[in-house]
């Protein structure tokens, strides 16, 4: 189910869906190649264990929510894009985005050049675009752009076609960037949150390929979300042996098929068209099917289940929210 519910059995990182990792997006802008979107994923609509609605407010002001670039393929960021709320108003939120580069890029707090202050946060069906130099930002409810039979995953992978998230929303925030601001060439990218909420910053969790962290960190959940990609190799055994157990690999092959997951990076070089897995991630990508297909060896290849039909031609790209 993508990176969604990536918390202890099926809920949220530090109990609080604001700090949900859903998704992340990474492709040219359709009809100006010169650009690219960057889309982060947060805040599911909907829990699952237990099923309701999640809370209203879209974003943590307390929380911190970060866009991590490597332009050198060491799976350490030398850009980050840091986005900060402030706290609900009258039901209102406003976003500060701020840029970061070198050795602070891979740090953690809320420092960086303003690129965006005072953005107004959507919470209905109208997109409120700011657009700032050649940045163009957006953050706030959105229909969910995933697609995936949930039930049918938790249900031994029998899968049935339901989609779990064809009325579900997320909040969303989109960047659009001139591709020189991401490096000359490929660059791997990742997504995190942090909570400040305890007086420092605590990261919440993280990601960049889907499901990873919900099928296969095992006991290690909470040390994955909490760590950095450049780290990842000592999670190789722990993926390895889930893949065993999920798709009946055989130990060496899947050591192997575990170290073509991790350090987990998604790659994108923005002179090439985006698909995911090999380069970048579409809004309608079937990654799901990909995922499965890996974490199966092969035994499983689809959901039954398609891309969502509400997706916008422009800029933010996602459909309005449901619940709007």
């Amino acid at each position: 189910m993508s990176h969604h519910y990536s918390g202890p059995d099926f809920g949220f990182p530090r109990g609080d869906a604001r700090l949900d990792l859903t998704d992340l997006y990474a492709f040219p802008k359709p009809g100006d190649p010169r650009k690219s979107i960057l889309i982060m994923n947060v805040h599911p609509s909907a829990a699952v264990n237990s099923p309701g609605p999640t809370t209203a407010e879209p974003f943590a002001s307390e929380a911190l929510y970060e866009f991590k670039i490597d332009t050198d393929g060491d799976a350490v960021a030398d850009i980050a894009y840091r986005v900060r709320f402030s706290s609900s108003a009258g039901g209102a939120q406003t976003a500060t985005l701020r840029r970061v580069v070198g050795a602070q890029a891979s740090g953690m707090g809320d420092s960086g050049k303003v690129i965006v202050e005072g953005a107004p946060v959507s919470t209905g069906p109208e997109a409120r675009v700011t657009e700032a130099g050649d940045h163009r930002f957006f953050a706030g409810w959105r229909s969910d752009p995933f697609f995936f039979d949930v039930q049918g995953a938790r249900n031994g992978l029998q899968f049935t076609g339901d989609d779990f998230f064809a009325d579900k929303d997320v909040c969303s925030i989109v960047l659009e960037v001139p591709n020189s601001v991401l490096g000359p060439k490929r660059v791997g990218l990742w997504a995190r949150t942090l909570d400040g909420a305890g007086g420092k910053w605590v990261q919440a969790d993280r990601g960049a390929l889907p499901a990873q962290a919900v099928f296969l960190v095992g006991d290690e959940r909470d040390a994955y979300l909490g760590g950095d990609p450049e780290d990842d190799a000592r999670f190789v055994a722990i993926f390895a042996h889930a893949l065993e157990h999920a798709g009946g690999y055989a130990p060496d092959e899947a050591r192997r098929v575990a170290g073509t997951l991790l350090p987990e990076i998604l790659s994108y070089d923005p002179t090439r068209p985006a698909r995911f897995p090999g380069n970048g991630r579409t809004l309608t990508d079937d990654a799901g099917d990909a995922f499965l297909a890996v974490l199966t060896n092969g035994k499983v290849t689809e959901d039954k289940v398609d891309a969502h039909r509400d997706l916008l031609a422009e800029f933010p790209y996602l459909g309005p929210p449901h619940s709007a």
